[in-house]
C-alpha cells in the first residue's frame, strides 16, 4: 500500500466511514492532483477529501498523455494571448476521460481561472450532469476586465462560486451572470488540537508571505534564543510537494503545537495583484482551527468581520514589528487570556469554518440534497466543540 492510500484509509477510519461509497456516486468530480503539485493547492485538495468522506463521489483524476511530464504552466500558456476564445474549450494536453453513467452534480474546484481548460478532458460531463457548479477560489477584481478571452466558458456552469468575496459583483457583471461567494474553510478534525492538546513547543509560526518588519523582529530574538521561531526559508507556496496529504498533515502537526501564529491578509504584499483588494487568506482558517493565538493583521474587510467577529480572533501588531514581542510577552503573561483565546478559535472553527459548511452551502445554493454523511460529521464536530467548551469550564473552576 502506497503512503497516500495509508493515510487516505487512516482518515476515513477515523471518520467512521470505510471509505467505500455507501451508494452510488452521485457527484462528479475532476482533480488534477496527479500532475498539479505545487504546494498553494493542497487546501483545496484537502477540501475534495473532505467531500468524498462526507457524499458519494467519482472523484475523476485528470493525468497528462505525454509520458515526459511538462511544467503544469506549460498547459496554460496559451490562455494568456487567446484572441480565437476557443482555447478554453480545448484539452491542453490531458488524457481524455468518458463518463459512463448519469449524475445529479459535477463541481469543478479551481484555484484560479486557470484550471478551467483541465476539465476539457471529459468530453461528454455536461451531458452526464444534471447541475454543474464551478468553484474559483482565487480572482482578484481589478483583473476581471483582462478577462473578455474566456469569461464566456462559464456559461457552461449553471452555478459560479467565488472564493474572494471583494470579487463577486465585478465577475457577476463582466460574465452577465449571478455566482456566490464560497470562502475558504479548513478539515477542521485534522488541525484541531483537540482533545488531546500536544505541547506547544514553537513559539511563533510562520507561514506565507510576512510583514518584514515583525519577521525580523522575531529572527532577532530567534538569535538570541529567546523564542523558537518557525518561518519559511524559501517561496514554499509554489514548490512542488511529494505527496499533498502529508504536507497538510505536516503542516497540521506544526500548527497544532504552535504558540503564536502569524497571519495577514491575502496577497498583502502583491499590490500589482490585489489593486488594494482586501481578502482573507487561508492563514486564517488554519491558525485558527489548530487553535494557536493567531497575531498579526485584522483584515479590514467585511469577509473577515463576518467570518471571525469572536474577541481575539486576530490580536493586532504593527507590520513594521515595532510592537511584536511587547503583544507577545503581554499574551504570555496572561495565561488565562491566552488559553480563552486558543479555546475559543478551536471552538468556533469547528463550529463555523469546516470544508463540510462550506460544501452544504454550495449545495443549498445550487439546489441540490445535502451531503448525506455531513449529518455524522457534523455531529462529531459538535461532540468536539462541546469537549472543548468542557475543559475550559473545568480549568476556570
Amino acid at each position: 500500500m502506497e503512503t497516500s492510500d495509508v493515510f487516505q484509509s487512516l482518515r476515513y477510519a477515523s471518520a467512521g466511514t470505510s471509505g467505500a461509497p455507501m451508494s452510488a456516486p452521485r457527484i462528479c468530480m475532476p482533480t488534477w492532483r496527479n500532475f498539479a503539485h505545487k504546494a498553494f493547492r493542497c487546501a483545496l485538495y484537502e477540501a475534495q477529501d473532505v467531500l468524498r468522506e462526507i457524499d458519494d463521489v467519482d472523484m475523476i483524476p485528470l493525468d497528462l498523455t505525454w509520458a515526459a511530464r511538462v511544467p503544469e504552466a506549460w498547459l496554460r500558456n496559451p490562455l494568456y494571448h487567446d484572441v480565437t476564445r476557443k482555447i478554453m474549450f480545448a484539452n491542453l494536453g490531458l488524457k481524455k476521460v468518458r463518463l459512463r453513467r448519469k449524475y445529479d452534480l459535477f463541481v469543478a474546484v479551481c484555484n484560479t481561472y486557470w484550471d478551467l481548460p483541465y476539465i476539457n478532458a471529459i468530453d461528454n460531463w455536461r451531458e452526464h450532469c444534471k447541475v454543474s457548479v464551478c468553484w474559483i477560489d482565487e480572482m482578484w477584481a481589478a483583473a476581471i476586465a483582462g478577462y473578455k478571452h474566456w469569461l464566456h466558458a462559464l456559461k457552461q456552469f449553471d452555478y459560479v462560486f467565488m472564493g474572494c468575496h471583494g470579487s463577486v459583483g465585478a465577475l457577476a457583471r463582466a460574465a452577465n451572470r449571478p455566482c456566490y461567494w464560497l470562502p475558504a474553510g479548513i478539515d477542521t478534525l485534522r488541525f484541531s488540537a483537540f482533545p488531546h492538546p500536544p505541547a506547544r513547543v514553537i513559539d511563533v509560526y510562520s507561514i506565507g508571505r510576512r510583514h518584514e518588519g515583525v519577521h525580523l523582529e522575531l529572527l532577532r530574538e530567534s538569535l538570541r534564543d529567546r523564542l523558537f521561531y518557525v518561518h519559511d526559508s524559501l517561496g514554499a507556496a509554489n514548490a512542488n510537494v511529494y505527496d499533498y496529504r502529508q504536507h497538510r498533515q505536516m503542516y497540521a502537526n506544526f500548527a497544532r503545537r504552535s504558540r503564536y501564529f502569524l497571519v495577514a491578509s491575502a496577497k498583502m504584499n502583491a499590490n500589482y495583484e490585489t489593486h488594494g483588494q482586501i481578502e482573507i487568506g487561508h492563514r486564517y482558517f488554519e491558525g485558527a482551527a489548530a487553535g494557536a493565538i493567531m497575531v498579526g493583521e485584522a483584515p479590514n474587510c467585511d469577509a473577515y468581520r463576518q467570518l471571525f467577529d469572536w474577541p481575539d480572533a486576530v490580536v493586532t501588531i504593527q507590520p513594521d514589528g515595532s510592537d511584536t514581542m511587547a503583544v507577545l510577552n503581554d499574551l504570555s503573561a496572561d495565561q488565562e487570556r491566552s488559553a480563552d483565546i486558543r479555546m475559543r478559535n478551536s471552538r468556533e472553527s469547528l463550529l463555523r469554518h469546516d470544508w463540510g459548511y462550506r460544501w452544504t452551502e454550495m449545495f443549498r445554493v445550487a439546489g441540490v440534497d445535502p451531503p448525506r454523511r455531513w449529518p455524522a460529521r457534523q455531529k462529531r464536530l459538535g461532540d468536539l466543540a462541546d469537549q472543548i467548551t468542557g475543559m475550559r469550564a473545568v480549568t476556570t473552576h
